[in-house]
Protein backbone atom coordinates (compact mmCIF):
# COMPACT_ATOMS: atom_id res chain seq x y z
CA UNK A 1 0.00 0.00 0.00
CA UNK A 2 1.01 3.46 -0.77
CA UNK A 3 -0.35 4.82 2.07
CA UNK A 4 1.87 4.27 5.23
CA UNK A 5 0.14 5.11 8.75
CA UNK A 6 2.58 6.61 11.21
CA UNK A 7 0.14 6.55 14.29
CA UNK A 8 2.87 4.35 16.30
CA UNK A 9 5.39 6.96 16.35
CA UNK A 10 2.98 10.24 17.18
CA UNK A 11 2.14 7.85 19.82
CA UNK A 12 5.16 7.00 21.51
CA UNK A 13 6.10 11.17 20.90
CA UNK A 14 2.98 11.65 23.05
CA UNK A 15 3.73 8.81 25.32
CA UNK A 16 0.48 7.45 24.76
CA UNK A 17 -0.71 3.58 25.09
CA UNK A 18 -3.25 2.11 22.57
CA UNK A 19 -5.74 1.63 25.35
CA UNK A 20 -5.79 5.18 26.61
CA UNK A 21 -5.80 6.13 23.13
CA UNK A 22 -8.62 4.29 22.03
CA UNK A 23 -10.61 5.55 25.25
CA UNK A 24 -10.20 9.13 24.62
CA UNK A 25 -10.98 9.54 20.92
CA UNK A 26 -13.95 6.75 21.66
CA UNK A 27 -13.17 3.80 19.60
CA UNK A 28 -12.35 0.14 20.54
CA UNK A 29 -8.64 -0.86 21.04
CA UNK A 30 -8.93 -3.72 18.24
CA UNK A 31 -9.88 -1.03 15.58
CA UNK A 32 -7.58 1.43 16.70
CA UNK A 33 -4.65 -1.37 16.79
CA UNK A 34 -5.90 -1.97 12.99
CA UNK A 35 -5.10 1.63 11.71
CA UNK A 36 -2.04 1.68 13.82
CA UNK A 37 -0.44 -1.50 11.90
CA UNK A 38 -1.76 0.48 8.52
CA UNK A 39 -4.15 -2.63 8.24
CA UNK A 40 -7.49 -0.49 7.78
CA UNK A 41 -8.49 0.15 4.31
CA UNK A 42 -10.21 3.55 5.47
CA UNK A 43 -10.80 5.77 8.10
CA UNK A 44 -13.22 8.26 9.13
CA UNK A 45 -12.44 11.72 9.09
CA UNK A 46 -14.27 12.23 12.61
CA UNK A 47 -11.30 9.45 13.82
CA UNK A 48 -8.55 11.37 12.23
CA UNK A 49 -9.65 14.44 13.41
CA UNK A 50 -10.24 12.87 16.86
CA UNK A 51 -7.14 11.12 16.82
CA UNK A 52 -5.21 14.41 15.75
CA UNK A 53 -7.04 16.45 18.30
CA UNK A 54 -5.88 14.40 21.27
CA UNK A 55 -2.38 13.88 20.01
CA UNK A 56 -1.88 17.69 18.64
CA UNK A 57 -0.54 16.83 15.68
CA UNK A 58 -1.78 17.15 11.75
CA UNK A 59 -2.71 14.61 9.47
CA UNK A 60 0.28 14.70 7.43
CA UNK A 61 1.98 13.71 10.61
CA UNK A 62 0.07 10.50 10.96
CA UNK A 63 -0.40 9.48 7.00
CA UNK A 64 2.33 9.37 4.46
CA UNK A 65 2.51 8.58 1.07
CA UNK A 66 4.81 6.44 -0.55
CA UNK A 67 4.90 6.15 -4.33
CA UNK A 68 7.52 4.15 -6.48
CA UNK A 69 10.06 6.06 -6.61
CA UNK A 70 10.00 6.82 -2.70
CA UNK A 71 10.00 3.28 -1.72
Amino acid sequence: MAIIINLDVMMAKRKIGLTELAEKIDITPANLSILKNGKAKAVRFSTLEAICKELDCQPGDILEFRGENNE
